[in-house]
């Protein structure tokens, strides 16, 4: 089992920026890729980014490439979700996750993660 938590999550105004954090423990010696999602109230939980174990790899969704940046510490069990030119389009629950499938670049589908955190709320202000 591994165990996800989020942090860093709250009220900024549109423009402004926040840094995700999610801290993963227990079977942390097993190589996971990672990755972010969200969902916004009525609607489906979204990829927005991924990093590969050895962090040689990222992938974005559309919405956020060029604003967010997805990094990740592995002597910390971290990854990192830096969100700049943040927008109201980008309020949401704000969820990371583990896939055993370590190394492989395009994974946005939700299904194929293992682990999930219990998430973080974003709200971003007109």
């Amino acid at each position: 089992q591994v165990q996800l938590v989020e942090s860093g999550g709250g009220l900024v105004q549109a423009g402004g920026s926040l840094r995700l954090s999610c801290a993963a423990s227990g079977r942390t010696y097993r190589r996971y890729a990672m990755a972010w999602f969200r969902q916004a109230p009525g609607k489906d939980r979204e990829f927005v980014a991924r990093i590969t174990w050895s962090a040689d790899s990222t992938y974005y969704a559309d919405s956020v490439k060029g604003r967010f940046t997805i990094s990740r510490d592995n002597a910390k069990n971290t990854v990192y979700l830096q969100m700049n030119s943040l927008t109201p389009e980008d309020t949401a629950v704000y969820y990371c996750a583990a896939d055993g499938d370590a190394n492989t670049r395009t994974v946005v589908a939700a299904t194929r993660y293992e682990y999930w955190g219990q998430g973080t709320q974003v709200t971003v202000s007109s």
